[in-house]
C-alpha cells in the first residue's frame, strides 16, 4: 500500500516538474522573441528610437537630458539591451542573472506603460518601432502578460533548456554584442535596413494621402473665448453671442477619431526669400510626372555640410538634364541663408513640417528621388550617387537606382547573425553527443 502511495507521488511530482518546465520555456520563447524583434527593429532605426525618448523626456519635463548625443546613446543601448536578453534567453545562457535583469527590464517598462494608458501623453509607446504600432491599451496588456513571462523564468530559471555548452557561450555573447551595435552603426552612417514608413522607396505618396469614400471623419469642437464688462466666458460656435462680446482666444479639441490616411501631413510651402514666397506647391510637386530631387533637412542648422560639393554636383546634373531640385527643411529664412553661405547653394528651398521631414528620412541632410508622385530612391549624405559629366539620364541607368537600399539587404543582414549561430549549435550539440557516446562506451 505504501509503495502505491509512494508511486502515486512520485508520478504525481513528476507531472508537476514536466508543466513546470513547460511554462517557463514556453514562457521563455515569448520573452526570447519578443525581446529580439523589439531590439532588432529599434536597432535598424536608432533615429527613430532617438526620437522616441525624446517625446519621453519631453512628456517627463526632462528636456534638459534631451542633448542628441543623451538620447541616441540611449537609443543604441537600449535596443542592444532587448536584443541582447532575447538571444540570451533564447539559447538559455546566465540564466539565473539574464532572468533577474529581464525581470527588472519589464518591471520598469510595464510602470512606464501604466503611466501612458492613465494620462496618454504619448498615443505610441515605440516599443517595436515603426514596424508596429499599439495603443496604450494593447502595449500594458502585452507588457503584463511578459511580466508574467519574466516572473516564471525568475522562478525556475534552471528550467530553461540550454542549447550550448557552457563551453561555447562566450562566443553567443560576443557575437549578439558586435552584431546588433554593427546595425546601429550601420543604419546610422547610410539609413535603415527596413523602413516602415509610409515614404518607403516605392510608396505612391498620393495614394497615400488617398481618404476612401465613407470613411468616417474625425469631429472637432471650437470654444470661443470671449470677455464682457471685465468678465470672461466660453461659447461654442453655436451660442456665439452679439458683437458686445470681445474675442480674445479660442481653442480646438477633437472629440472624435476617425480615418486618418497614412500621409496625413504632406505639405510642402516656398520658404521665405523666394520669388514665390508662401505658394503652396504640394500638388505641383506630387503631381509632376518628371523626376524630383529633393534635399531634405529638417534643421539645416543642424545639418552635415560635408558632403555639400557632393549635393551640388548632383544639383547641375539636375540641372542640366531638366529634373526640378528642392531643398525642402524646417528652417527659416536665416538657416536657409546661413546653410547658401557655407555651401554656395543655388538650389530653391521649400518649408514642410519637422516632423514629417523626419519621417521622410533618416539622415540630415538626405536625398529623395520622387518621379510622378512615387518615392523612387533614398540616399543618406554618406553614400550620394556619385555623378559625373558621363552620368546617363535616369531612365536609363543614372543615380544607380537598382543598388538602394532593398529587401535583400535587410535578409542578409538577418542571415549573417542566424546562419554562424545554427551552425554553431549543430557543432555543439554534435560535440556534446559525441562525448556522451564515448561517456557510455567507456562505462
Amino acid at each position: 500500500m505504501q509503495s502505491s502511495e509512494s508511486s502515486k507521488s512520485t508520478s504525481n511530482n513528476s507531472e508537476t516538474h514536466l508543466m513546470r518546465k513547460a511554462i517557463v520555456n514556453v514562457s521563455r520563447a515569448l520573452l526570447a522573441l519578443t525581446f529580439t524583434f523589439s531590439g532588432l527593429v529599434k536597432a535598424v532605426d536608432p533615429i527613430g528610437t532617438q526620437y522616441k525618448i525624446h517625446d519621453y523626456l519631453s512628456a517627463w519635463g526632462l528636456e534638459a537630458w534631451s542633448a542628441d548625443w543623451v538620447t541616441l546613446t540611449a537609443s543604441v543601448a537600449t535596443s542592444a539591451a532587448e536584443f541582447f536578453l532575447g538571444i540570451m534567453l533564447l539559447f538559455a545562457i546566465r540564466r539565473r542573472l539574464v532572468s533577474r535583469l529581464t525581470l527588472a527590464f519589464m518591471g520598469i517598462m510595464t510602470l512606464v506603460t501604466l503611466w501612458l494608458y492613465i494620462f496618454d501623453p504619448i498615443s505610441d509607446c515605440g516599443c517595436f518601432g515603426d514596424a508596429l504600432t499599439l495603443t496604450n491599451g494593447q502595449t500594458l496588456a502585452k507588457n503584463i502578460v511578459l511580466l508574467a513571462a519574466s516572473t516564471a523564468t525568475v522562478l525556475w530559471p534552471l528550467d530553461m533548456m540550454r542549447l550550448l555548452s557552457r563551453s561555447t557561450q562566450w562566443i553567443v555573447i560576443n557575437y549578439t554584442v558586435l552584431f546588433i551595435l554593427a546595425v546601429s552603426g550601420y543604419s546610422l552612417y547610410y539609413l535603415p535596413q527596413f523602413d516602415f514608413r509610409p515614404y518607403h522607396v516605392g510608396a505612391d505618396i498620393r495614394k497615400g494621402m488617398e481618404i476612401p469614400e465613407g470613411a468616417e471623419m474625425p469631429q472637432f469642437e471650437t470654444t470661443f473665448i470671449l470677455e464682457k464688462n471685465g468678465q470672461r466666458k466660453e461659447f461654442k460656435l453655436e451660442d456665439y453671442p452679439d458683437s458686445t462680446w470681445t474675442f480674445i482666444d479660442s481653442k480646438t479639441v477633437q472629440t472624435k477619431k476617425g480615418y486618418q490616411p497614412a500621409i496625413h501631413d504632406f505639405s510642402i510651402t516656398m520658404a521665405e526669400s523666394q520669388e514665390n514666397d508662401g505658394e503652396d506647391i504640394t500638388e505641383e510637386i506630387v503631381g509632376d510626372k518628371g523626376y524630383t530631387l529633393m534635399l531634405v533637412s529638417p534643421h539645416l542648422e543642424q545639418a552635415d555640410d560635408i558632403h555639400f560639393d557632393e549635393i551640388n554636383r548632383i544639383y547641375d546634373y539636375a540641372t542640366e538634364h531638366d529634373y526640378r531640385f528642392i531643398c525642402l527643411t524646417a528652417s527659416t529664412g536665416k538657416g536657409i541663408s546661413h546653410w547658401r553661405d557655407r555651401t554656395g547653394a543655388e538650389y530653391q528651398f521649400a518649408n514642410c513640417d519637422e516632423t514629417t521631414l523626419k519621417t521622410i528620412i533618416r539622415s540630415n541632410p538626405g536625398m529623395v528621388l520622387m518621379h510622378d508622385g512615387r518615392i523612387e530612391g533614398k540616399w543618406s549624405h554618406n553614400a550620394l550617387p556619385i555623378v559625373t559629366p558621363d552620368t546617363p539620364t535616369i531612365d536609363k541607368g543614372g543615380l544607380n537606382l537598382d543598388k538602394g537600399n532593398d529587401t535583400s539587404t535587410a535578409v542578409a543582414m538577418i542571415l549573417w547573425f542566424a546562419i554562424p549561430l545554427a551552425l554553431l549549435t549543430i557543432a555543439d550539440r554534435f560535440w556534446a553527443w559525441t562525448k556522451w557516446v564515448r561517456r557510455r562506451r567507456e562505462g
